[in-house]
């Protein structure tokens, strides 16, 4: 037999105790796990999921008769006894038909599936892709028509420059028009002209 042969025949022997040396320590050497031990939850969250039903990270799209597309999307949606279904950390994407994104952020909100409604409270954020960022306390969408209302002070900016109003609205005002954001309600801008020239 060659030196070759006797090396191959070795190797056959060796490499496969070598392999159950290590299987046996990774087995030997594990840590011991108690089965009867409780899963982490706080005793808070626990009730918090009793109470109603919950459903974590929803997903919902689908297409207006103008054909914009709506996503919604949320952290936590529950249903509870009596009202409608509540959310946290919401987000919601708006494609109009004319190009146009629209983007809403809110920290929680109320949703009417059957109604097709929202109504989104608490630190709302309404980006568009023709360069606005707005901030509001609430707003209320209708998502069959695409009707968009804060119903108090919006605040932000846009290509314009910097702007304060008394309500906001983004509405369709014929059916093959594209829809429009309309500030009302004393109405205050602050011209830049710089952001047109960029």
């Amino acid at each position: 037999m060659d030196r070759y042969s006797r090396l191959v025949a070795w190797l056959k022997v060796l490499l496969p105790l070598t392999a159950l040396g290590l299987l046996s320590t990774l087995f030997l050497l594990s840590r011991n796990i108690d089965p009867m031990a409780t899963v982490p939850f706080a005793e808070t969250e626990i009730a918090e999921r009793l109470k109603g039903q919950q459903i974590t990270a929803p997903f919902f799209s689908g297409t207006t008769d103008a054909g914009d597309r709506v996503t919604v999307s949320a952290g936590t949606m529950a249903t509870r006894a009596g009202t409608n279904n509540e959310a946290s950390d919401l987000s919601a994407q708006i494609d109009l038909s004319s190009g146009t994104r629209i983007v809403l952020f809110s920290d929680r909100g109320a949703f009417d599936m059957m109604q097709g409604t929202s109504s989104l409270r608490g630190n709302v954020v309404i980006t568009t892709s023709t360069g606005y960022k707005l901030t509001s306390d609430a707003l209320h969408t209708d998502f069959d028509t695409l009707a968009v209302e804060s119903p108090g002070p919006v605040m932000g900016s846009g290509p314009l420059g910097v702007l304060n109003a008394g309500q906001m609205q983004l509405q369709r005002v014929g059916d093959n028009e594209n829809a429009h954001l309309i500030f009302t309600n004393g109405v205050k801008l602050i011209y830049d002209p710089k952001n047109l020239e960029e």
